[in-house]
């Protein structure tokens, strides 16, 4: 079973809600950890082999491959999570705006949230991933054409003699 097979397998299975609400507290909590140190050391090339980084964000491998699931679509190259083993050795080069916008999609506000966006993205930056965040969010109906308006298809006959009923 590989690693990510194995995260998959401890991560979703069925559990009381008091149980679930553990597990996820105490891996939401490493995983703060880790986005707070690759903020703040947002210039180092962090590579290595699984379990070398695993140690270094002090989590099992297992768990680090759960952590790199959620990080992958932030990633300027995506690792392919089925293929990991320990020896696997990767490099986390992490867009950061793509992070943040992830975050915002995530909606994990102790994520976007924290102190250290400040030195990294201005304020105007956030907004505008914000807004561009938003907008994906928005339903825009197309404009509903009349049957006695001119056919949209350029024959000049009205919509009702012509494509309607294409």
């Amino acid at each position: 079973m590989t690693l990510y097979e194995q995260w998959k397998q401890q991560a979703y299975i069925e559990r009381t809600q008091e149980e679930y609400d553990q597990f996820w507290k105490e891996y939401l909590a490493k995983e703060q950890v880790n986005y707070e140190y690759i903020l703040d050391n947002k210039d180092e090339k962090i590579c290595g082999t699984i379990s070398e980084l695993s140690e270094k964000f002090h989590m099992d491998e297992v768990t680090f491959v759960g952590f790199l699931d959620g990080i992958n679509t932030s990633l300027n190259e995506a690792i392919d999570l089925d293929s990991l083993t320990k020896e696997s050795s990767i490099e986390l080069n992490v867009d950061l705006q793509k992070l943040y916008y992830n975050m915002l999609d995530a909606k994990a506000e102790w994520l976007y949230t924290l102190p250290q966006w400040d030195l990294i993205l201005t304020t105007e930056k956030r907004k505008e991933i914000k807004k561009e965040y938003n907008q994906t969010r928005i339903v825009v109906k197309d404009k509903k054409i009349g049957r006695n308006e001119p056919c949209p298809c350029g024959s000049g006959k009205k919509y009702k003699r012509c494509c309607i009923n294409k």
